[in-house]
This record gives C-alpha cells, sequence and structure tokens, in this order.
C-alpha cells in the first residue's frame, strides 16, 4: 500500500460514493474538483441517485457519469430502508466488471457506506471512519464538528489531491436559463429570492419573518420570487399571504437546473440553511442564510463578502425541555425563530444595495 497523501499510480477510473441530497453534493464540490486536478485523465463517476443523472447530465463540472445505488441501508435510505438483495449484487457485479482503480467514501462515517465501498473491488480505498466503521486503505477519524468543504477535501487529499478551490461552484446551463425565463420573466428590477422552506423543521424560519424581508426588499426596488418544491406549497403560501407587496410564486414550477438558472439570476437569495442556499451560493448570487448553531459550523459559508449568516443558540426543546445539543426529541417547534427579521433584512438591503 502506498503511504498516505501519495497519489494513486495509473488511475483509469475513479467511483466516488456520494448519495445524498442538493447541499450535500455542493459542498463536496470543491473535492471533486481536486480529484479531477489531481488525475486529469480518469473518468470520475459518482455513485449516486436518479437527481444526481437527471442534473448532472450535460452540465460542465467535475464529475464524468452517474452511476445509480440502489436503496442501500444508510446509504441512500435509513437504518430500516427496505434493500432489494438482488438490485444490489447487480450494481455490485456492475462496477467490479468495470475495473474501477480508486474508490472514495465522501458520504459520512462509514458504518454503512465504507462496507459498501469495500465490496467495490478497486485497487485502492480511501474516506472517512468512524469508530465504528470498518478501515479503508486510507482512512481519516471522522469528527462531527468539520465544515463539510474542508472535510472531503482532506479525504481526497489521502490520495494526493490538493484543493484548487474552496468555493463551490456550479456551472449554469443556457437550458437552466431558458427555463428560469419561462416561470420568472425578465424585468429591469433587481431579482431576489426568497427559499422558506427546510426539510427539517427547525431549520424553518417563520414565514411571516420572510414575509417582512420580502416586502422591505420589494420597497427598495427588488422584485421578489418565492420558490420550494411542489412539497412546500403550503410554506410559500404562507409567506405569500403575509407579504403587503405583490411577489412571483415559483413553487413548484421549476426543475432543479431551472432552479439554478433562476437563483443565477438574482443579487440576492434569503433562505434557510437547505440544498437551494447552497445552490444559490453556487452559482453566483448573494446569500443571506438562516442558520441552527451546529450546521453553522458544518454548512455555513466559508466567505463573508457577499454571504451574511445569522445563528440561533437555542438548544432547548420548548415543548419538553429537552437539550438537542445531546439528545434528540419527537418535537419539531423551530429552532430558529428568534432570529429578527429587522436584522436579515438590513443585511438582504445592504447586499441588494452592493449588487
Amino acid at each position: 500500500m502506498l503511504p498516505r497523501g501519495e497519489p494513486v499510480p495509473n488511475v483509469r477510473k475513479i467511483a466516488v460514493l456520494r448519495a445524498n441530497g442538493l447541499g450535500d453534493y455542493i459542498v463536496a464540490l470543491p473535492a471533486l474538483e481536486a480529484l479531477r486536478a489531481a488525475y486529469p485523465d480518469a473518468e470520475i463517476v459518482l455513485l449516486g441517485t436518479a437527481w444526481h443523472r437527471a442534473f448532472l447530465a450535460g452540465r460542465p463540472g467535475p464529475v464524468d457519469r452517474v452511476v445509480l445505488v440502489p436503496a442501500s441501508r444508510g446509504v441512500n435510505g435509513g437504518e430500516d430502508a427496505e434493500e432489494d438483495p438482488a438490485a444490489l449484487d447487480r450494481f455490485f457485479a456492475e462496477i467490479r466488471r468495470e475495473r474501477f482503480d480508486l474508490a472514495l467514501q465522501l458520504h459520512g462515517g462509514g458504518r454503512h457506506s465504507n462496507p459498501l465501498v469495500l465490496r467495490l473491488g478497486t485497487r485502492v480505498t480511501a474516506g472517512l471512519r468512524a469508530p465504528d466503521a470498518p478501515p479503508l486503505d486510507r482512512w481519516l477519524p471522522y469528527v462531527y464538528f468539520q465544515h463539510e468543504v474542508l472535510r472531503y477535501l482532506e479525504v481526497v487529499g489521502l490520495v494526493g489531491a490538493g484543493a484548487v478551490t474552496l468555493q463551490p461552484r456550479l456551472a449554469v446551463t443556457e437550458a437552466d436559463l431558458a427555463e428560469s425565463y419561462r416561470v420568472v420573466p425578465e424585468t429591469a428590477a433587481p431579482l431576489v429570492a426568497l427559499h422558506p422552506g427546510a426539510r427539517d423543521p427547525a431549520r424553518r424560519w417563520p414565514p411571516e419573518k420572510f414575509a417582512l424581508v420580502g416586502d422591505a426588499l420589494t420597497a427598495a426596488g427588488a422584485r421578489v420570487v418565492v420558490t420550494g418544491a411542489e412539497d412546500e406549497r403550503d410554506v410559500v403560501a404562507a409567506v405569500l399571504d403575509a407579504m403587503r407587496a405583490e411577489a412571483v410564486d415559483a413553487c413548484g414550477h421549476l426543475s432543479l437546473g431551472g432552479l439554478a438558472g433562476l437563483l443565477a439570476r438574482c443579487r440576492v437569495v434569503v433562505a434557510n440553511d437547505t440544498g437551494p442556499r447552497h445552490l444559490a451560493e453556487a452559482v453566483g448570487a448573494a446569500t443571506v442564510g438562516i442558520f441552527w448553531c451546529f450546521n453553522l459550523v458544518n454548512f455555513g459559508p466559508l466567505t463573508r463578502a457577499r454571504h451574511r449568516p445569522f445563528v440561533s443558540w437555542q438548544l432547548i426543546c420548548p415543548m419538553c425541555g429537552a437539550d438537542r445539543s445531546q439528545y434528540t426529541c419527537p418535537h419539531h417547534p423551530s429552532f430558529v425563530a428568534g432570529i429578527p427579521a429587522e436584522e436579515v433584512a438590513a443585511a438582504a438591503l445592504e447586499l441588494l444595495r452592493e449588487g
């Protein structure tokens, strides 16, 4: 085995396991760019999900193609996810036939992901290892509190891939822009997007506070668009109903590519800590983000020239008194509701003026 940190020789194909969500993919982009620079002639294959395949098809970037990972417990499914053993056997047989040289686990602590990577049959494996995970050929300890961009740059550094950027960047295509213009036509006023949804209710800022920010931005001359996925229609409607000013309802009207095109046109994006905030940052928009304290450490923007994070330090569940820094509880109140709307609006207005 080569010493840690040295490049792996004669690499033609690299498999990268990262089969999770939008924000998770975007924070791994600097690591993928480092791999591309270190192994310019190798094919980089993302072991991902259906949304990766659809979104990355024809999109310039470090990933050459996507291979779908079947439902796999603890990887692209929960601890109790139903697996199809035959589908998993076909997946591993296909990967082994391709004879990958290098496999990288960019998928967390490795309890479930490391056994998957070890079944791929590659010459060299590298990634993270929590205490309950089997070791790979080259590994680093998984420690929860670390920014995800730096975490995965450290992992690819195990195979000689040095950082070429710290800032996630995602290419926007002509098709992305064309779709966005069909939903939100060109306007003389600068565009600003509000994204009030988040998968975890604890990370959702109240709709009425988003509405106050939207009204302040409209009064300053911006055209406000409220975005969201189809299953976020209720929270988008709550923002629109609470706003005094008129805003564009883009909820459910854009594909992920179309959303990238729209956010690239926005001067400012105000969002909860969620995938679309990461997407806005990656396509060049200035952002104002709403974060719970733990998530800011791992997923907050690394720079401040064009990004303003606001953080809630609330740790105690208001419904049962549980300390969420130590324990989980079954309740789902917002843990970021106390962040003042006036401060968020002031930051968004500052970024709007700066252009």
